[in-house]
């Protein structure tokens, strides 16, 4: 009964393909402009702290990286290079993320991030999946789609 009723929450890749027609290249995108904007706001941290940062640049980063992610999917389920390229997020229920779940995400991402293999795992399910899914969206039922214009 769930999976049918998960079945009609999301937009069936099948006959709504449009919402997921060219997702998978718009989130490598997407990924390439949010790391540039975390470097440059680790830039700034470390300006800002004259410098003292570097000393704890991992930590920096990784914290960084992890609260632009969860408060920008937080606001509008989608990072800010995720806008410019009109994806989005929908939870199991078809909603946008809310802050629970876009927290869940973003450390379904940076655990990932931090192993080979399952970030080769998530980006081989988003290319041959058929809704998208990564390895973190298939876990939380979740699934990035174009945004409606």
């Amino acid at each position: 009964m769930m999976t049918d009723d998960l079945a009609h929450a999301q937009p069936d890749p099948d006959r709504h393909a449009e919402f997921y027609r060219g997702v998978a290249a718009k989130r490598a995108f997407a990924w390439i402009l949010d790391t540039i904007l975390v470097t440059l706001i680790v830039a700034l941290v470390a300006v800002v702290t004259a410098l003292t940062a570097l000393f704890i640049l991992p930590l920096v980063w990784l914290t960084v990286g992890f609260l632009y992610r969860w408060i920008t999917m937080s606001g509008d389920s989608a990072t800010w290079g995720m806008r410019l390229m009109s994806v989005e997020f929908l939870d199991r229920y078809g909603q946008r993320f809310d802050a629970a779940t876009a927290f869940l995400h973003t450390l379904g991402y940076s655990l990932s991030m931090a192993f080979v293999l399952p970030q080769i795992l998530s980006v081989a399910l988003m290319l041959i999946s058929r809704r998208g899914q990564g390895l973190t969206d298939m876990v939380l039922g979740s699934v990035a789609i174009n945004r409606a214009a």
